[in-house]
């Protein structure tokens, strides 16, 4: 692969190319996508999704779009920090081209923002949800009407893939979403495959998938203009990463890592001096033990090293980076790079306690059960009425029930698994509020 042709500034539905060094700076093309993202309704709608405790009205808690909010910013200081190295050792970029160092940071930071955007209600378990009401629940009904490869999409739902769909699905009278540049599109692509076959190699670009059978030829046509390398024969179709997605995941993985962790000590999951014990472990060459005797509250003795061990885990993502930027661009790097970290073995302690601790204490288990049967219902009854409207069956109730429907989704799709994903696709998008709010309107609970 080739930085030039990886940083590619063009547009779903461009006629002319978009060269870096004709850019106005002061509205940069990547910058642009920022913008869109975050102006996006399925971005402010991540304000009420589910981070770590489902339905959670605690202010010190992290949401989606908190979450989302920090992982970008530590994307854009990774992606810095790389573009910086990669255009001294390729000065070409920057002679040739017009790239600048904070070219990698704001598409990091874009892709980095976005990476959560087609996360359904109640984090991973809303995912989980969809995938069993087609694999285990009433949606089974229609395996016999799809591919294998769409009923996979269906019974394994991803929210990566659903993210790729908020970005770039055309819909009536809006071409390509939200015309995210090429270069940040793939950047998100942390899985840049299709769901079947299902985890064909170790490597960790097919740990999952990124695109549904809708957005093939949109997600083909994505990567081969970036030049990502195709790793899959025949009919199936995958790539390997683009080199940015690594930072992307990176930057998610020390986010996630460190604030779950700072939330369950917040909440009183995780006591105090258990959790310093394991923040000081990543932070003991950088820290300031006069400055930290001297803070007096939990607060901030956590927030200090929080800081701290985020800095660390930075530095050590670049390092990591640019010691195998070479073989990421050969497509020859399976890893993330935070399993090649040299503080792994503490990220792992730290990500078991809070396993432990936080993802399975009894708040979170209580609401993820609530969360399956909303979102259950939500699909039985959504699919259910639309397939029978399209079918030319639908009853007075089907009727009435499509009416809860926003008006974009109303449009009729053409076959059995546009239909289903369609349905899949408003679902997803609703807030954890929203759809508990539907919920109880649909069960005659109004109140």
């Amino acid at each position: 692969m080739h930085w030039e042709q990886l940083l590619s500034l063009k547009r779903q539905g461009d006629k002319a190319k978009r060269l870096r060094k004709d850019q106005d700076d002061t509205r940069l093309g990547f910058e642009v996508d920022y913008d869109r993202i975050i102006f996006s309704s399925a971005f402010r709608s991540l304000q009420d999704k589910t981070q770590v405790i489902p339905l959670s009205k605690t202010d010190f808690v992290h949401n989606r779009l908190t979450h989302s909010l920090e992982v970008s910013v530590v994307g854009r200081s990774i992606g810095r920090l790389v573009g910086k190295q990669v255009i001294e050792k390729h000065p070409y970029l920057k002679e040739v081209h017009g790239y600048h160092m904070n070219d990698f940071g704001a598409i990091v930071a874009a892709a980095a923002l976005a990476h959560d955007i087609g996360n359904p209600p109640f984090g991973h378990s809303g995912e989980k949800a969809i995938g069993e009401y087609f694999k285990t629940g009433n949606g089974n009904q229609y395996k016999e009407k799809l591919t294998d490869k769409e009923w996979q999409d269906l019974i394994d739902f991803e929210g990566n893939a659903n993210g790729f769909s908020v970005l770039a699905t055309s819909r009536e009278g809006i071409e390509g979403s939200l015309r995210i540049s090429y270069a940040t599109l793939g950047a998100f692509m942390k899985y840049p495959k299709e769901s079947l076959p299902k985890k064909p190699t170790a490597k960790i670009c097919d740990k999952k998938y990124g695109f549904f059978q809708q957005d093939k030829a949109f997600f083909t046509d994505v990567a081969q203009e970036l030049g990502m390398i195709s790793n899959k024969i025949g009919n199936d179709i995958g790539f390997e990463r683009h080199p940015l997605a690594y930072l992307v995941e990176a930057a998610d993985d020390i986010c996630y890592t460190i604030i779950d962790f700072e939330d369950g000590i917040n909440l009183g999951l995780i006591q105090e001096e258990f959790a310093l014990e394991y923040l000081i472990k990543l932070v003991k060459n950088g820290i300031d033990t006069k400055k930290y005797n001297q803070l007096t509250t939990k607060e901030d003795r956590i927030s200090y090293l929080r800081a701290l061990a985020i800095g660390s885990l930075i530095s050590d993502a670049v390092k990591v980076f640019m010691e195998n930027e070479e073989a990421i661009l050969k497509g020859e790097f399976p890893y993330s790079l935070m399993d090649k970290s040299q503080y792994i073995a503490q990220m792992n302690d730290i990500i078991q306690i809070s396993i432990k601790n936080v993802y399975q204490c009894k708040e979170v288990v209580q609401k993820e059960v609530v969360g399956y049967k909303i979102i259950n219902t939500l699909l039985d009854k959504f699919c259910t009425a639309y397939h029978n409207k399209i079918e030319g069956k639908a009853s007075n109730y089907d009727t009435i029930i499509l009416k809860l429907l926003p008006e974009r989704f109303l449009h009729q799709k053409e076959n059995v698994y546009d239909q289903l994903l369609h349905i899949c696709h408003f679902v997803s998008l609703l807030t954890d509020g929203k759809a508990l709010q539907m919920y109880n309107i649909i069960e005659g609970n109004p109140n």
